[in-house]
């Protein structure tokens, strides 16, 4: 938990990954920073008197015995010029658990606090480094599933999301003081905003706090990725479909019907798109008590699902356990998936029943692989809701942002009713400010700390 009571303590963390690599990076914020770093680092430069900024030093971290920790490049950025608004130390070490684990150990020993999750950004946006969307865009730089997602996460990083929310605001405060003039001085013979106005205004803001929210609806694939799950009857091919798909054997394959019991979960890349593709257990109607969990566990999937592929066994007529999973599903969230072509006895008129219920239908073989491709094509088509790949400077709000959003627009939409209805202007002011508070929320001017807390819990430590 965030305490602004700690603000003013000298904070270390590792910022990299947990494992081995090459190199990993110890961070170290506040104002005990410079000190700690002067007593820990043992330049290998003869001619070394001090650090200078923003520049790499070579040499060495030492304990307090004297000992060698390891041979790193040291930086120093003071602040207010540091990511963290504060001075800052990043020392360069060998990237082994056990190495980084030492240095920072003594930095703690020197009088340092381990860091709590996102303090670091935290401290950024407490001293105005960023906005507190800009602070969400770095999480979601590090949690991109795709490009697409990086690209969105640095527009708002760069801050113009900041900046398009403050332009409403001003739009907003604007009305504000229009309406406190007219009702501080009813009597004067000043330009009073009419009602009309007013509304015009207020409509224009929130046309674009709708394209906003469109926004987040058309590149939450993008951002978040996507839930396929395939369904369908015991022995359909689901598991051969999942492999054929990912282009691997991931799922078990055998004769024997109710192999997968459970559910396998496997990310499977369309042309950018990151799609979780989730393979159940074969419904039909069972005493096993393993089995029915599974079973239990596909339903809850299927309806959490982007997508749902109801495969069907093209060879046999459409059974009641699959068109019952069908009806539940519906042809706006389905994909009807009609496999077995490669045999004798396959027959397109086995999924009529599918396609009378308006579900698309494309015929594959998940054996030999032919249709696979167009499927692929249609799942990506079909999840994207023919939205595509978003502009590269394109604004799309988080879930959190669009709630912001949507409380403001609904705000608004009772303000223009209001004004239409001729309720007194003090009371539309009242209205007005609110407004602006709650957009305010979304760049972080009022904010509570169980928010903050929330937000900065999703970081990882040491960002």
């Amino acid at each position: 938990m965030l305490d602004p009571r700690h603000a003013k303590d000298t904070i270390a963390a590792i910022a990299t990954p947990p494992g081995d690599g090459g190199v990993g990076i110890i961070r170290i914020s506040g104002s005990r920073a410079l000190d700690i770093a002067r007593r820990m680092f043992r330049p290998a430069n003869p001619a070394f008197t001090d650090f200078l900024p923003y520049r790499l030093h070579y040499g060495h971290i030492t304990d307090a015995a004297g000992t060698e920790l390891d041979d790193v490049l040291c930086a120093y950025m003071p602040g207010p010029r540091s990511y963290t608004g504060e001075s800052l130390i990043e020392i360069n070490c060998h990237g082994g658990r056990a190495v980084l684990g030492a240095v920072l150990q003594e930095a703690l020993n020197l009088g340092a606090r381990l860091a709590e999750r996102g303090e670091f950004t935290y401290r950024a946006f407490m001293n105005g480094r960023m906005d507190l969307s800009q602070a969400e865009a770095v999480a979601e730089m590090i949690h991109a599933p795709t490009k697409a997602a990086m690209h969105l996460a640095q527009v708002k990083l760069s801050g113009l999301l900041g900046r398009k929310i403050a332009d409403l605001r001003a739009r907003l405060e604007g009305l504000r003081a229009q309406l406190a003039v007219a009702v501080d001085f009813p009597d004067e013979e000043l330009e009073c905003l009419s009602p009309e106005e007013l509304i015009a205004t207020v409509e224009g803001v929130r046309t674009e706090i709708a394209a906003l929210l469109r926004a987040v609806d058309r590149t939450r694939a993008w951002r978040e990725g996507a839930l396929a799950v395939l369904a369908g009857r015991v022995n359909a091919g689901k598991s051969s479909l999942m492999n054929g798909l990912l282009g691997r054997n991931r799922a078990i394959v055998t004769d024997q019907p109710g192999t997968t019991r459970d559910y396998l979960e496997e990310t499977l890349n369309l042309d950018g798109l990151s799609i979780r593709l989730a393979d159940t257990a074969g419904m039909r109607a069972t005493d096993d008590a393993v089995e029915a969990a599974g079973l239990t566990m596909g339903r809850e999937l299927m309806d959490r699902a982007d997508l749902v592929l109801v495969l069907l066994d093209g060879t046999a007529p459409m059974d009641n356990d699959t068109l019952d999973a069908a009806r539940r599903t519906g042809p706006d969230k389905g994909l009807a998936v009609l496999n077995k072509a490669d045999l004798d006895g396959f027959d397109e008129d086995n999924g009529a029943p599918l396609k009378a219920l308006g579900f698309e239908t494309v015929a594959v073989s998940a054996k030999t692989g032919a249709g696979l491709d167009t499927l692929a094509a249609r799942i990506r088509e079909r999840i994207l809701k023919g939205a595509g790949q978003p502009d590269p400077d394109e604004l799309a709000p988080n879930a959190r942002q669009a709630a912001v959003l949507a409380n403001a627009d609904r705000e608004l939409a009772d303000l223009s009713a209001d004004a239409d209805a001729g309720i007194p202007y003090d009371l539309l002011s009242v209205r007005l400010e609110t407004a602006c508070d709650v957009l305010s929320g979304i760049t972080g001017e009022i904010a509570a700390n169980d928010v903050l807390n929330s937000i900065f819990d999703s970081f990882c430590i040491g960002k």
